[in-house]
């Protein structure tokens, strides 16, 4: 229903007075990416990070990750038991810095500029943890209040990487929990193949990058930044390239319809059946 709304731009009518008080907190910093993630074209380009918890035996932990989008490499990371800590931000913010201050140096790129983008969380939005990026090349993107969508790759990243510690590296039962994150990390780095690198490796794709074999598109510097939701764009796009060809929305659902049904057809195993398979045209009628 919220989708269907934001799409037709419908909005709830209540019977509540309204009122014109501004928001008392405004966003710490733009968000630079929104939903423009696959226009990242270049390592260090625009990096990621939030923090996620989870419990090993009987102890409470926090891990922060900081990511490179490009690449899906984990730049640097921090982790510690005391709940509410603000260690593990500032240890892995300084691994992040020296991955991006390496790649510079060699690569010769000192001009290029590096977006960290985080969530609105206190530590990230905090004076001292903008102190240490403050003589970098680096500028500070962050998600609307309340709207992780806007983090989508750190957010599923965080997800799946806590379900591998899990099942493949027994995190839960682990003595040394900072070993078994470390160990996992660098398998992650130089080992594990990730299908949106078609199947490479973070490092194996970054070494591909910079010996010339993956080529930069030039895409990043022509986002268009929109708070429309992705989905919903997409969509009123594809009515109006059916309103151009005389269709309605109407018809265009019948026509996604159909097609949906055509495809469940052709891949549908074979009959073994004696009965012969109908035809594709009774199938649609």
């Amino acid at each position: 229903m919220r989708r269907a709304f934001g799409y037709l731009d419908i909005e709830s009518k209540t019977k509540h007075k309204k009122r014109d008080n501004p928001r008392k907190r405004k966003d710490p910093y733009p968000n630079l990416v929104f939903a423009t993630w696959e226009t990242v074209d270049r390592p260090r380009q625009v990096i990621v990070s939030d923090m996620t918890a989870f419990w090993a035996r009987f102890d409470y932990w926090e891990l922060t990750f900081y990511f490179d989008v490009f690449t899906k490499e984990i730049l640097g990371r921090g982790i510690t038991r005391r709940r509410g800590c603000t260690d593990p931000y500032y240890e892995g913010l300084e691994q992040a810095i020296k991955k991006i201050t390496d790649h510079l140096e060699y690569t010769g790129g000192t001009d290029e500029m590096s977006i960290i983008h985080t969530d609105q969380g206190s530590v990230y939005t905090s004076m001292a943890y903008n102190e240490v990026i403050k003589d970098k090349n680096i500028v500070r993107s962050c998600s609307r209040a309340g709207k992780p969508t806007d983090n989508p790759v750190n957010e599923s990243l965080n997800g799946w990487i806590k379900e591998e510690l899990m099942i493949d590296f027994d995190l839960y039962n682990a003595w040394d929990v900072p070993q078994v994150i470390d160990a996992y990390i660098a398998f992650y780095n130089t080992e594990r193949p990730s299908y949106s690198l078609g199947y490479a490796s973070p490092d194996e794709y970054y070494r591909r990058f910079i010996d010339g074999e993956i080529k930069r598109k030039d895409t990043f510097k022509d986002r268009i930044l929109d708070e429309t939701p992705k989905f919903i764009r997409e969509r009123r796009k594809k009515d109006g390239a059916a309103h151009d060809f005389g269709i309605d929305g109407d018809d265009l659902e019948v026509m996604d319809d159909l097609v949906s049904t055509a495809d469940a057809w052709i891949m549908a195993p074979v009959s073994t059946n004696e009965e012969p398979i109908p035809s594709l045209v009774s199938t649609l009628l």
